[in-house]
């Protein structure tokens, strides 16, 4: 089977990780009060259909989706709903006749859509017929996360299959990228199981926390901005500032002091520490803290906004503050949003209420005070508070005291730290971003991922930098009298963020059609009546991608995927591992001790590894015949035992140097006895070895070391670099030697 240059470069391209544009060109003209940066982003949004808008507040999202909204009305002759939260759809209203959007826009509470443009409330959400949408936009669209699971993917579920989708959210996740996966989901760019496996990994056994794999970091934004623009300013998309500056924002802290009593056996009180110590310490200061904020409030003639947490807290707030409104979680939905409405129009001057309630969607650049009666943990929660009033379009600096207890300085911390953390993922979304969003604005070209290739030789040795399949396609017809090699386990084992590293691929499907190309290759160059034997492992499945723990038989895919181009499965070893090892590293629940004291049904044995071994049908030409003292009885029987029980897992080349500061794992290179008894037993001296993936050159090692030629490829130029060290000092041992 020869591999096609052009079939092979389409199956790369369609590796790469973007999200294909379903949208349109505008057919009329744009708003002419859009700022050129706002007509930009339209313009783009509109193209692309389903989109996500991530713009700092402040920055018009409000016009920009009302104007996106209108242009998908108008393209489909059809009804496109904005979902908004709470007070937020009478805002929307006002911002469309302010700004003079040429459509009808209306909003909605009974499930109505009579308008082209209908605004209504996320939890009104559930009285419209969805199915009747020709576009859907998501006011502050971070809110989802605050929803219950079953509202979320219902509003994810629901608007599936509508066919022009837009995202708008000031930061999709103040510090955290799994609230990506989201928006992700919601405009159809890959699941979160999907966008975890194909980006994401976490350490030892802590499978809650995922993190960015060091080398697909920069692969991981050049997708997000397929489909996603991020600004925090004009300038991250190429334009002019002018107009656009945020005033400064002060957090001034007020510690209360408690007059608490420590525990039994403690001098002092000590530092809240868990949730119900805090809220003790809270629930003690109530009447101080209260008391605190409300002296600065009646102090003042200015507007405020007074965040609480509590519901005793917002009660005794009212009481204290003269004039003050309440908004509460038990009022109806018409007296919420009358009372957020009131204070937006100036009508009450103080608004006491939660950020939860409140925080999402509202523009206060009116109001330059608030207050927070103590904090939670949500940074979100904080950073959404505090952008009512401090946003663009604010004209003055913005006061935001804190009461918080002397007991309480944990959560201050942890919210300080969540604002450190929530300020290096911006600057580095919008860093990783900026090329990819000046070519959507602008169409300036940007850099992208050079394919480098190179071959270094030396005495019985050629090593090729590069793909496995472009080197084995070069390579003549039957010239390989064996090959061995560690394939990539599937998404398991991804080295490089490269769409040509088998590794680097997010479902199965996709793993076997690369292979397929490779296997193919093999069989071409491989004399009939030889052998190609491969590494592998059964891989673990997980809940997070597959839905259920258990195993998945990589080994199988293998020799399938061998058998279909041709091959003869010939034989198999499993090489034994020690499962405390495996339990130690993974902290798999499978292999833990104290499993089986809860359910042993889930307990399991560990995983081998295989030495799984296909030929090429025909008669060998050269046959490999053995003397007894090459192979005396008692070897013979442990090398024909199908579990060698014998092999030390250490025994491997060096492979430190070789790893890249962002590889994720460390490399797990062949062990080298499992190389010399296959090589031993399956080729003759001088025979061509092939290993398509050469790693650090471990197959490539033993085969000189034995007597053996010895063609490589690697892709990564860290391993290719110490592999061409690993295979001269071969040369250079045989050589002292001799």
């Amino acid at each position: 089977m020869e591999v096609s240059v052009r079939d092979y470069e389409r199956f790369l391209a369609g590796k790469v990780r973007t999200v294909p544009p379903v949208g349109f060109v505008p057919l009329t003209e744009l708003n002419p009060l859009l700022f050129d940066w706002q007509a930009a982003i339209v313009t783009w949004a509109v193209k692309r259909g389903r989109a996500c808008l991530f713009a700092d507040c402040g920055l018009g999202k409000t016009f920009m989706q009302l104007e996106w909204a209108r242009l998908v009305a108008e393209y489909t002759l059809g009804k496109v709903l904005i979902l908004s939260p709470l007070a937020v759809s009478q805002q929307t209203l006002r911002e469309a006749e302010r700004f003079g959007v040429t459509c009808d826009v209306g909003v909605s509470r009974d499930g109505s859509m009579d308008h082209a443009v209908t605004i209504t409330n996320y939890e009104l959400f559930h009285r419209f017929d969805v199915s009747a949408c020709s576009g859907v936009v998501l006011d502050e669209s971070s809110i989802l996360k605050n929803y219950t699971g079953k509202i979320r993917t219902s509003i994810i579920d629901g608007f599936a299959d509508t066919p022009y989708r837009l995202a708008c959210t000031a930061t999709p996740a103040p510090n955290d990228h799994m609230e990506l996966a989201n928006h992700s989901e919601f405009i159809g760019a890959m699941s979160r199981a999907e966008m975890l496996a194909t980006f994401f990994c976490h350490d030892g056994g802590n499978t809650s926390q995922w993190r960015l794999k060091g080398h697909a970091v920069e692969t991981f934004w050049r997708w997000v901005a397929s489909w996603a623009v991020t600004m925090r300013k004009p300038s991250d998309a190429g334009f002019s500032d002018d107009g656009f500056a945020l005033p400064q924002l002060n957090i001034i802290d007020h510690e209360i002091p408690t007059d608490m009593p420590p525990v039994d056996g403690e001098l002092f009180a000590q530092p809240a520490q868990s949730l119900n110590e805090q809220r003790r310490a809270r629930r003690a200061t109530l009447t101080d803290r209260v008391s605190n904020v409300a002296e600065l409030v009646n102090a003042s003639s200015e507007p405020w906004v007074v965040w609480c947490e509590l519901n005793d807290e917002s009660t005794a707030l009212a009481a204290s503050i003269p004039g003050a409104f309440e908004v509460t979680g038990s009022m109806d939905s018409a007296t919420k949003e009358a009372r957020l409405e009131g204070f937006s129009s100036g009508l009450y001057r103080v608004i006491v209420t939660k950020p939860s309630i409140g925080g999402f969607g509202l523009n206060w650049q009116h109001c330059a005070r608030m207050a927070f009666v103590g904090l939670s943990h949500s940074f979100e929660q904080f950073y959404q508070a505090t952008r009512r009033c401090w946003r663009f379009g604010q004209k003055r600096d913005v006061e935001a005291h804190i009461a918080v207890t002397d007991l309480e300085r944990a959560v201050a911390k942890n919210v300080r730290r969540k604002q450190a953390d929530h300020e290096t993922m911006a600057n580095e979304m919008v860093g990783y971003m900026a090329d990819s969003l000046k070519e959507q604005l602008h169409g300036v070209t940007r850099n992208v991922d050079i394919y480098m290739t190179e071959k270094a030789e030396g005495d019985g040795w050629t090593l090729h930098l590069g793909d496995c399949v472009d080197v084995a396609s070069g390579m003549e017809s039957e010239s390989v009298d064996y090959s061995v090699f560690s394939p990539p386990f599937a998404s398991l084992y991804t080295y490089s963020a490269s769409p040509r590293d088998m590794g680097n691929c997010g479902e199965r499907e996709t793993f076997m059609e690369h292979v397929a190309f490779l296997v193919g290759e093999l069989f071409r160059v491989t004399k009939p009546g030889r052998l190609c034997s491969f590494h592998c492992m059964q891989l673990p499945s997980t809940k997070e991608f597959d839905g259920e723990i258990g195993l998945k038989d990589f080994r199988g895919w293998m020799v399938e995927a061998f058998s279909r181009a041709g091959w003869i499965f010939h034989s198999e070893v499993c090489i034994w591992k020690d499962p405390v090892t495996a339990m130690q590293r993974t902290k798999a629940i499978g292999l833990l001790w104290k499993q089986l004291r809860k359910d042993s049904t889930i307990s399991r044995q560990g995983i081998p590894d295989y030495v799984v071994t296909m030929r090429k049908p025909g008669v060998n030409a050269e046959p490999v015949s053995h003397t007894m003292e090459d192979y005396p009885v008692d070897r013979w029987q442990r090398i024909a035992s199908p579990v060698w029980m014998d092999i030390n897992p250490s025994d491997t080349l060096q492979r430190e140097s070789a790893r890249a500061d962002k590889d994720e794992r460390h490399i797990a290179p062949l062990q080298l006895e499992v190389i010399r008894r296959c090589v031993e037993l399956w080729t003759n001296e001088g025979d061509l070895v092939f290993s398509p993936f050469a790693g650090i050159g471990s197959e490539g090692f033993v085969a000189l070391r034995e007597g053996r030629r010895f063609v490589g490829a690697e892709l990564k130029a860290s391993y290719f670099e110490q592999a061409r060290r690993n295979l001269s000092i071969a040369t250079a041992q045989m050589e002292l030697e001799l």
